[in-house]
């Protein structure tokens, strides 16, 4: 597969991303819209602003991670995506800032912003960890009860959903069952977090 058919069919590497960015590879950074912008954009539409005020951040935050490429070694701590999401969840809070829309920061200095980006970029790294986590003990867990769990969290069935599908005698089995199921999710997860 040649190069180009790689970069537009597959996914692409954050350090590949990197790359390409730094050679001003338009393939590269179209890729990066494609895959970054979405959950960006949810983030800001979902706290006062629009679609438009979306792209516009985003762009912002390209425009940083271009800076920081090409002006410095750049030394990415995170993935590329919680990078990005850090920086453009800043950049939306200081512009609810500016528009009057009461927000916890009010005149962040560019120093400020940066250790803010930082912390964010930490504490949405430890969530993703925690995903991973509880993806790999979901995982590890088996049947009925993946399923069982998935069924109520997730697809939220009611009890008496459960009750029918599983084929048990009353919901309040289906309940020992899921709690029972719970106590082995959280003992495969804790055996998961305390390894790494």
């Amino acid at each position: 597969m040649s190069k180009i058919k790689h970069i537009l069919s597959a996914e692409v590497s954050d350090s590949e991303i990197i790359n390409g960015i730094e050679k001003g590879d338009n393939r590269i950074i179209n890729k990066m819209y494609k895959l970054f912008y979405p959950s960006i954009a949810h983030m800001i539409t979902s706290n006062n602003g629009t679609d438009d005020e979306a792209k516009d951040i985003f762009q912002e935050a390209v425009m940083v991670l271009y800076d920081k490429i090409t002006q410095q070694k750049f030394e990415l701590n995170s993935k590329l995506s919680t990078f990005l999401y850090a920086v453009s969840r800043r950049l939306w809070l200081k512009q609810l800032s500016r528009k009057g829309h009461s927000t916890n920061t009010s005149d962040i200095s560019d120093f400020e912003d940066i250790l803010h980006v930082e912390d964010d970029i930490q504490q949405h790294q430890e969530i993703e960890n925690k995903f991973d986590q509880m993806n790999e003990a979901m995982s590890q867990l088996g049947e009925p009860c993946q399923t069982l769990l998935k069924d109520f969290y997730i697809k939220n069935l009611s009890m008496q959903e459960i009750t029918d599908k599983f084929g048990y005698t009353n919901s309040d089995n289906a309940k020992t069952q899921k709690y029972k199921c719970l106590q082995r999710l959280k003992k495969i997860f804790f055996t998961i977090k305390i390894a790494e």
